[in-house]
């Protein structure tokens, strides 16, 4: 049976997404250190809040997200009326990419930033613009020099996923105080809260009316199963977004887990601190066996081997021990593999697995 009914155009050129494995056959306990998962699980106290909402299941839940806005405006430092929250920090993007991208429009993103940008540019009928960085790190006069008059998003990762690397607050100024005033700059800070005394933009989001930041609960408080992320930005974006938003994008357990999550500050410093000890531990000890990789400011480092045929060979030998981490060709990385920071134990066997195959055992 033949029909003429096609999706429109871009759709039929997106390449899907595909996340981090979490099985191996033949291993009944997989190490997972491919998604970027938080080692330890989260919080306890969301964990009984969670609990507590399977007796209003049959309920519907607010609309307006007040609850959790107001955690995450207080904990910040944020205007609540400015905050939007979505089914991870992957809605408020498709949401902008809806709103302000089109067909004859562009979106900019740099070489090896998030996969899901070129996705939903072309989802929206717009047209992806890739720049390049420099040395694995965004370079801010490449991406002025890609803007056009057709250029509406500017997607920035920072700190870079899956780099690890990050600009400066001041070079995020510059690029926002240098954009044309018809793009949006769009911070995307999924991991913020690994980098040492960054606001993840805010500040730069309160003296522009063209920049928007967003955020996740996936990372840092271990919700990536529930998929609660925000956004931030001026009170004209914030309203367009919530025009596409469906008034209940977000479930009772969804919300209440969130908020809990994020008045745990104990649990958020506890995690942090450990990631940054244990990041600079795994880094020194691949170093140290000839693995180098870029300081990094997020929850995992990017090891670079001498090629991609001896990074596909240790990523091969490590799946024969029960641990799977990320593959990054797709990125434009062939030599790199992205390792997830884990626990204590777990960075100990991913660097005593990595020393076994270059030695050849």
């Amino acid at each position: 049976m033949t029909h003429s009914i096609r999706p429109q155009p871009g759709i039929e050129d997106i390449v899907l997404y595909k996340g981090g494995e979490s099985r191996l056959d033949g291993h009944d306990e997989v190490l997972k250190l491919s998604s970027n998962e938080n080692p330890f699980g989260p919080p306890e106290t969301a964990k009984t809040a969670l609990i507590a909402t399977a007796s209003t299941l049959h309920r519907y839940p607010s609309s307006d997200h007040a609850g959790l806005r107001g955690a995450i405006a207080e904990v910040h430092g944020l205007d609540a009326a400015r905050v939007i929250c979505g089914a991870g920090s992957d809605e408020i993007l498709t949401f902008l990419c809806q709103a302000y991208a089109g067909p004859g429009l562009e979106v900019i993103y740099t070489e090896h930033g998030f996969s899901m940008y070129r996705i939903l540019a072309l989802g929206a009928g717009a047209t992806p613009v890739v720049v390049p960085e420099r040395d694995r790190v965004v370079d801010v006069d490449a991406i002025l020099e890609a803007v056009t008059n057709a250029t509406r998003l500017v997607f920035l990762t920072n700190p870079g996923n899956p780099t690890g690397t990050m600009i400066s607050a001041d070079d995020l100024t510059r690029l926002a105080e240098s954009l044309p005033d018809h793009v949006l700059l769009v911070l995307d800070g999924a991991y913020v809260e690994f980098a040492e005394g960054y606001d993840g933009g805010a500040s730069i989001v309160d003296a522009s009316e063209t920049v928007v930041m967003t955020r996740t609960f996936s990372k840092l408080y271990g919700l990536g199963g529930l998929r609660v992320g925000w956004g931030y930005g001026p009170a004209h974006v914030i309203d367009t977004l919530n025009r596409l938003r469906g008034p209940f994008n977000l479930g009772v357990t969804q919300l209440a887990t969130a908020e809990a999550a994020i008045r745990d500050r104990a649990f958020a410093e506890h995690y942090r601190s450990e990631n940054a000890r244990l990041r600079t531990w795994l880094a020194k000890a691949l170093v140290a066996l000839g693995v180098p990789s870029d300081p990094s400011h997020a929850n995992y480092i990017l090891a670079r081997f001498h090629d991609a045929e001896q990074a596909n060979a240790c990523e091969a030998s490590l799946r024969t021990k029960g641990i799977l981490v990320r593959k990054v060709a797709g990125y434009g990385l062939p030599n790199c593999l992205r390792i997830t920071i884990g626990t204590e134990a777990d960075c100990a066997r991913v660097r005593n697995a990595i020393q076994q195959f270059l030695e050849g055992a």
